[in-house]
């Protein structure tokens, strides 16, 4: 079955319109939630939601030589959003990652990794260190 265009499409209802903006509002709060982890943890936050035309890094931050690329991630359970950070996802990380650096080109000197923030309700984010990283 052809799948159908924008101009074919039916405008988005309210409903739909208003779960967008919820699913949006709990992602900014995701994101603080993470960021104040990671603040209490001795970091300072770089960059928040950094996009390029690869793809984007939730946070960037950085403590002494070490900067790392966040990826955050709320779901109702820490193991569903655990398992949500795909390997397709974790490729545009890496992509939108060297974008970073093409853009901060003192950055290189760096350590550097890709963390995980996981976020759930009535939960505290569990940061994961070195969740992945950028080998194919």
């Amino acid at each position: 079955m052809a799948r159908p265009t924008d101009r074919e499409r039916p405008p988005p209802t309210a409903a739909a319109s208003a779960d967008r903006q919820a699913a949006f509002a709990r992602g900014l709060s995701a994101e603080s939630r993470a960021a104040l982890l990671l603040i209490a943890k001795g970091f300072r936050i770089a960059a928040r939601r950094f996009k390029c035309p690869l793809g984007e890094i939730d946070l960037v931050a950085r403590r002494r030589q070490l900067l790392i690329f966040v990826e955050v991630k709320a779901r109702e359970r820490l193991d569903d959003a655990a398992e949500a950070v795909t390997p397709r996802q974790q490729r545009r990380i890496v992509a939108a990652a060297e974008a970073w650096l093409a853009y901060h080109p003192e950055d290189m000197a760096c350590d550097m990794r890709f963390d995980v923030v996981l976020v759930a309700p009535r939960r505290l984010p569990q940061h994961i260190p070195a969740a992945f990283d950028a080998t194919p």
